[in-house]
């Protein structure tokens, strides 16, 4: 009995350090997990504390300025520049009215002239801003010729043979193009003859005048440029004293308008 009552009791203590040993390996690993859990939502939560704070901090931060824009190049073409000196050329048409006073009857004989006009002019252009000052002198040979008869049936006939001019001139320039206006002194040389039965003269005689007229020019590069021009060019009456047998004394009036188109060589900028 006493034997069995020793297996019991060893039985028992055996269990019973089983049983402690079983509850010391639960609570170690219960003790790991814990510690293990504990470990994770620390890391998580220092995590989420690291991004709050920089996410507070940037929200602090000045929002990035976006670049500034790139302003596109302009490159506007150059304006053009009308100063300077200038030599061209210029063919058209001329227009003519002449009036010689009879010398018997004292009226007007009347007739009207027309032909080619061709020839050449030079000048200086100076700009300010868009106003453009210039002076410029012209020479044109002309075929402007007429004929008539007076009240006793005299032939009587005239040809301009040549014009000029030297005028002052001011204009506004558009860039390229260049309306202007003009005016000065006039010359022009007249031939005249008179027919009379049986005898001929003739006379020829330089006329000084006015003139005032108008144009377009146009760049077409940086020195050359086309015009288109009209002019009148007024003279007074002149006396004519022709060696006939007797002397044909008449006055003689003349007024001429020309229609021209030129172009210039313009030297310089």
């Amino acid at each position: 009995m006493r034997e069995m009552a020793d297996g019991e009791f060893n039985r028992f203590m055996k269990f019973g350090r089983d049983y402690a040993s079983g509850k010391r390996l639960e609570i170690s690993m219960k003790s790991r997990a814990f510690k293990l859990r504990a470990f994770v939502s620390g890391g998580v939560l220092a995590a989420s504390s690291i991004a709050y704070v920089c996410s507070a901090q940037a929200a602090d931060l000045p929002p990035m300025r976006a670049p500034a824009p790139m302003t596109p190049v302009a490159y506007a073409p150059a304006v053009y520049n009308w100063t300077g000196f200038y030599i061209g050329g210029n063919i058209g048409g001329g227009f003519a009215n002449s009036s010689w006073s009879d010398p018997f009857t004292g009226a007007n004989n009347t007739f009207s002239k027309g032909g080619f006009i061709g020839g050449g002019q030079i000048g200086y252009n100076q700009q300010y801003n868009w106003l453009v000052f210039g002076v410029e002198g012209d020479f044109d040979w002309t075929g402007l010729s007429g004929s008539g008869t007076d009240s006793i049936g005299d032939a009587i006939s005239t040809k301009t043979e040549w014009t000029s001019t030297a005028t002052g001139r001011i204009g506004a320039a558009f860039d390229r193009l260049l309306v202007y206006g003009k005016g000065g002194v006039a010359f022009a040389h007249d031939h005249s003859t008179v027919a009379l039965i049986g005898s001929t003269a003739s006379e020829s005689l330089t006329r000084t005048g006015w003139t005032a007229g108008a144009g377009l020019e146009y760049a077409i590069d940086r020195n050359w440029s086309a015009k288109l021009e009209y002019d009148y060019l007024g003279f007074g009456s002149e006396a004519l004293s022709l060696p006939t047998a007797p002397v044909y004394a008449s006055n003689a009036s003349l007024n001429v308008q020309e229609v021209k188109v030129g172009i210039n060589y313009k030297f310089g900028p």
